[in-house]
């Protein structure tokens, strides 16, 4: 599947997760995503997905989780975190995303191709 933030595109490997087939299901898929904390963007889903959330201790550069069953996260930074999440895929090549994204809101486009 593939992510674009404007011109940019993103390809990402899902997970094999429900959370993950769910999310595909929906796609292709348009998210406002809002900034927090210098090292995630978040977006609202109008419905939830099946979740089956566990702590990893590191989120990594380029992680695409779910917290709650609604709230899709896609992180540009790596860093330890005592949260939760449900695993929905991984941005195979993250090595631009925090320039990409940059420091306010975005909207993300979530494709198959």
């Amino acid at each position: 599947m593939w992510m674009s933030v404007g011109e940019h595109r993103f390809s990402i490997t899902l997970a094999d997760t429900d959370a993950a087939h769910a999310f595909a299901a929906m796609l292709p898929l348009a998210l406002d995503m809002e900034e927090l904390n210098g090292n995630e963007k978040h977006g609202e889903l109008l419905k939830g997905l099946p979740t089956n959330a566990s702590q990893s201790g590191t989120i990594r550069n380029g992680d695409l989780l779910l917290w709650g069953a609604r709230t899709v996260v896609v992180f540009y930074r790596t860093f330890d975190s005592p949260y939760s999440y449900t695993r929905l895929g991984r941005i195979d090549d993250p090595s631009s995303l925090a320039q990409t994204l940059g420091r306010g809101n975005v909207q993300m486009t979530f494709f198959k191709d």
